[in-house]
């Protein structure tokens, strides 16, 4: 459950990541509120996958520090795995299993035993949607079918704090929308989440709050309505992201990023 003394879920001051001399993130100063969508914005090369990897613990930070379920990622980086559900972009369901059986692997991975492992991995298969289907080796699923299976597997111990790096690339619009369902529940039931997007419309439609970076620094944090409204009447989350990043939608990207996106997208089909 929840810390309640605890004022935010994710609180990060002044964090800053350099590689070879090169700030990748500079600086950043945010904080999540408990239960909600975080959404994290910005251009490739912005800083996001970095600030996500220093949250889960996958990277030290060069200074600067940040509480995850009020546990320092620095001091405490044990009990903040211990408190989180990661979903990268990468595949992490092995697709030489079936779903239950990658299941029950991760509940083994967060120490479930016995009686509610069991609980967990037929709870986990619900919430799915994966009923009919559990059996069957994942290679054989469809993109939205791995996503979903991957997000059930990161919150089979309930974690407090679940982060999500693109978590519908390369899905069709009816999985996507299947996707944002599952998110949704999650959250309703006090799960904070951060994910972080390069589509607007998942953003606008998901995220309570959201924050855009550029160039590895903070370039605004709000509401999407408030952020819209400080644009312009008619501004649409597009807008806001072209005003608040110096970056047009058409030009966020490189070879790097389309082939990682393409990659993506062959995976999940």
């Amino acid at each position: 459950m929840t810390d309640a003394t605890e004022p935010f879920a994710i609180s990060i001051s002044q964090l800053r990541k350099c590689f070879d001399h090169v700030a990748a993130l500079e600086g950043l100063d945010l904080q999540v509120a408990h239960g909600c969508i975080f959404g994290l914005l910005g251009p490739n090369g912005a800083g996001k996958s970095t600030a996500i990897k220093m949250l889960t613990t996958l990277l030290d930070p060069t200074s600067g520090s940040a509480t995850v379920a009020g546990f320092d990622i620095a001091r405490q980086p044990v009990e903040v795995r211990r408190h989180i559900g990661y979903v990268p972009q990468m595949l992490s369901a092995d697709g030489a299993l079936t779903a239950i059986e990658n299941l029950n692997l991760s509940a083994r991975l967060h120490g479930l035993h016995g009686a509610q492992r069991r609980a967990r991995v037929k709870d986990a298969i619900a919430f799915a949607g994966l009923e009919a289907s559990a059996s069957k080796l994942v290679r054989t699923y469809s993109g939205g079918m791995i996503r979903r299976l991957e997000i059930a597997q990161a919150t089979l111990h309930n974690p407090q704090v679940l982060f999500l790096d693109e978590p519908t690339i390369g899905l069709d619009p009816i999985a996507r929308r299947t996707v944002w369902e599952r998110l949704e529940q999650l959250r309703d039931k006090g799960t904070t989440i951060l994910i972080t997007t390069h589509d607007m419309e998942e953003a606008d439609t998901l995220c309570d709050e959201l924050a855009i970076l550029h160039q590895g620094r903070l370039a605004v944090v709000g509401k999407p309505d408030a952020l819209k409204a400080q644009v312009g009447e008619q501004a649409s989350l597009d807008d806001v992201f072209v005003h608040f990043s110096g970056v047009g939608l058409e030009q966020d990207g490189n070879y790097r990023g389309t082939r990682d996106s393409r990659d993506a997208i062959q995976r999940l089909g």
